[in-house]
């Protein structure tokens, strides 16, 4: 397994487009051509504009995510981290008076233009920071998915639940008590229960909102440990305010700060070689 501490392998340098500086010492970043038509790119984001009713969100996103890779997103509360991910698999739709201009793309087809949209949240899971644990047990939490979705033979799902359970860092702690209440677990531990939830889906993107909220230290270290391994499987959308852990586990990140995307490409340039003065002072700690 690979650990936290080690390198991560970073890909080739992605594209963005910034339209407008985002303070007086930054100066814009150049125009660059979208790259939201790549046949390669598992989500793309092309020119997307985000309101809540006529508050903008999100500004002029433009980027690419490549397959199985983990795609680091950070920036201070309020730079739109969350918006971004709602995007991707349509939850924005749950919040009254929220629109999307431009479009974001997943395997090459728009989000939007989707009628039915079960199949893509089926294919992007999605973890927000507050774990939600369902009224029912453990085991059940895990297999309810997979029942709704036609899994019957008890077999499969009982490997199933241990496969997502173990991949959560959940399983030695719970193997025991599969038939005890999810909700009377701690929560950190319903939020390793959230995470194998959205395993039990088999998704092909993992989205990620502090997901490391509630749990603590060394429990954190080992589901960072889990999603090295799994993006060999699946594309990873971490959107984080510990801004080591996007060091650590991020192939390429993207900073936001006031709406707009400031800058994106390889973690390891972004964080020891950015190109604006605002990206460096962010990831060394000047501003949070």
């Amino acid at each position: 397994m690979v650990t936290s501490s080690q390198p991560v392998s970073r890909g080739p340098r992605l594209s963005a487009t910034l339209k407008s500086p985002i303070s007086s010492r930054d100066a814009p970043m150049p125009k660059v051509p979208t790259t939201a038509a790549d046949p390669t790119a598992k989500i793309a984001f092309d020119d997307v504009d985000v309101y809540y009713g006529s508050h903008k969100a999100l500004q002029d996103l433009s980027f690419t995510v490549r397959p199985n890779t983990i795609f680091g997103i950070i920036g201070p509360s309020n730079s739109g981290k969350t918006t971004l991910l709602k995007c991707i698999n349509r939850t924005l739709d749950f919040v009254p008076g929220a629109r999307i201009e431009g479009r974001v793309i997943v395997d090459g087809k728009d989000v939007a233009r989707m009628r039915n949209v079960l199949p893509l949240r089926r294919r992007v899971g999605m973890v927000f920071p507050l774990p939600v644990g369902l009224p029912m047990s453990i085991y059940d939490n895990v297999a309810y998915a997979p029942r709704m979705a036609g899994l019957r033979n008890r077999v499969d799902l009982d490997q199933l639940v241990e496969k997502c359970l173990r991949q959560s860092a959940l399983w030695d702690e719970v193997k025991d008590r599969m038939q005890m209440l999810g909700t009377k677990l701690s929560g950190g531990q319903q939020q390793r229960l959230t995470l194998a939830r959205a395993l039990s889906m088999r998704p092909e993107i993992l989205c990620l909102d502090e997901f490391s909220i509630a749990i603590d230290p060394v429990t954190t270290m080992k589901i960072e440990d889990v999603l090295i391994e799994l993006k060999n499987e699946i594309t990873i959308v971490l959107v984080t305010n510990l801004v080591q852990q996007a060091h650590r586990l991020a192939d390429d990140t993207a900073f936001l700060n006031n709406s707009r995307l400031v800058e994106v490409g390889p973690t390891e340039r972004i964080f020891t070689k950015p190109e604006h003065q605002l990206t460096l002072d962010y990831v060394s700690g000047k501003f949070g």
